[in-house]
């Protein structure tokens, strides 16, 4: 069952901005801050876990104080673009640790990545052991990040 952001009310809006701030919050304090008592909040809840808005729960944890403050964005280009190539390329992708992010482009270049780790010789090893080994890449480009200015999830959908 797909559900549309369409189909979302206020409280099914509400429900997910509180949550997206606020993940262990109880069901009960959840109800007081939307508006409606504890049943109709866990119904609401239980469907936008179950249509899969709500994919899970996690701790959000801090990469810089983890040591992980190099952040490089790579435009991978693909020598091949058949849904077979893609899909090979995104299997392994996704099983790189590093890569936090990995998105198909329309533009000039196929993927473009976000690598995190600790330091410049610790991304040239990544690149070399592990992007440059990726299935159908003709050519990738680093741009290495100096500051985030922003870097937050999606946390407001009223």
């Amino acid at each position: 069952m797909q559900e549309a952001i369409e189909d979302l009310d206020r409280f099914d809006r509400a429900i997910l901005t509180v949550l997206a701030e606020e993940g262990r919050i109880s069901v009960t304090e959840l109800a007081r801050r939307i508006g409606l008592s504890k049943s109709p909040t866990q119904a609401r809840l239980r469907r936008l876990e179950e249509t899969g808005i709500i994919r899970g729960y996690r701790a959000i944890l801090d990469p810089i104080r983890l040591g992980l403050d190099h952040v490089a964005f790579v435009e991978v280009r693909m020598s091949d673009t058949r849904e077979a190539a893609l899909e090979a390329f995104n299997k392994a992708v996704a099983a790189i640790p590093e890569v936090e992010q990995a998105h198909l482009i329309a533009g000039n270049f196929d993927y473009l990545l976000k690598v995190r780790t600790a330091d410049m010789p610790s991304y040239r090893r990544v690149l070399a052991e592990k992007l440059s080994t990726l299935p159908g890449i003709s050519l990738t480009s680093t741009y290495v990040a100096m500051q985030a200015v922003k870097d937050d999830g999606l946390a407001d959908v009223t």
